[in-house]
């Protein structure tokens, strides 16, 4: 079976929509309209009953979902596995939310190339919702995220967890609204801090990236949120306070990969996260994990 049928019964089942599935994979809906034909054809099935509402799966489609998944997967794994470059012994691949590259997975780039050499690398930049799809299709290992949402078929595990708290360039501690940036932490931080800020629902500079964010605070001045542990060094020499009354927000970066992704190669990954994770949540800079301290890093 053409394995982009699995891929775009799949979409549909997730969209719950032809149109949807159709955007999501940059085809006509004609053409996502034609491959279901096709591949109800081919199994004897009708699996979606389509109505103004979209599409939702017949019992024969619901049955064929846990197919559908394990066919991706195991041409994902096939694929990879042939694919390896001469002298590479494993493949992993691993994505992340582009504030987490950062220097988080940057650094962890640098342990693998020193403590595993024989493994092919690939590394991507997505969002949070389309890297859990694409762990639990098999086109990726593992993705690091912040506050994944939970999923039955996948396994988080808790890689970074610390306080963001609020600093600012006023020497008194005081925090002025019109010099507020909003650095993004995630959805999670997000309704958190309209619910305690209500009034800072447009701020007059917003930020996706901590080091950014962080250069600019500090180069023209400002308030806004930032890991304690980014944080801790310019707190020490005075060039930014607590700002005060601010309420702390937890901030988590979790491991999320497939159950059966359990093995060798995924357990050196992991423990190279949790290597560089220590040190970039250690305060004191460490220079034995990358080419440079990640405590020091932001976002």
């Amino acid at each position: 079976m053409d394995i982009t049928l699995a891929r775009t019964f799949l979409e549909v089942s997730t969209s719950g929509s032809f149109v949807l599935a159709a955007q999501h994979m940059h085809l006509t809906q004609t053409a996502v309209s034609a491959r279901i034909r096709t591949l109800e054809e081919q199994l004897g099935r009708r699996l979606f009953v389509r109505n103004k509402a979209g599409a939702r799966l017949t019992p024969a489609g619901e049955r064929f979902v846990r197919h559908a998944t394990t066919l991706i997967q195991v041409w994902e794994q096939a694929r990879q596995h042939v694919a390896l470059p001469p002298g590479r012994e494993e493949g992993v691949s691993i994505g992340a939310e582009l504030s987490l590259w950062y220097p988080l997975l940057a650094d962890w780039l640098i342990w693998m190339h020193r403590e595993c050499p024989e493994v092919a690398l690939r590394a991507e930049v997505d969002s949070p919702l389309r890297l859990l799809d694409r762990v639990h299709e098999g086109s990726l290992d593992l993705v690091v995220l912040y506050n994944p949402p939970q999923r039955p078929d996948l396994v988080s595990e808790l890689l970074v967890e610390e306080k963001l708290i609020m600093v600012t360039s006023e020497s008194d501690g005081a925090m002025d609204a019109a010099q507020y940036v909003y650095v993004d932490w995630g959805q999670s931080f997000a309704a958190n801090h309209q619910a305690a800020f209500p009034e800072l629902g447009s701020p007059p500079v917003s930020i996706s990236l901590g080091p950014l964010a962080l250069t600019y605070l500090l180069s023209v001045g400002g308030s806004g949120y930032f890991r304690i542990g980014t944080a801790q060094p310019f707190l020490a020499d005075g060039r930014l306070h607590l700002v005060k009354g601010a309420p702390e927000f937890s901030w988590s970066a979790y491991i999320v990969y497939a159950g059966r992704q359990e093995g060798h190669v995924i357990d050196r990954v992991r423990h190279g996260l949790r290597a560089v994770a220590t040190a970039y949540n250690d305060p004191q800079p460490r220079h034995d994990v990358g080419s440079r301290a990640p405590a020091r890093g932001g976002k």
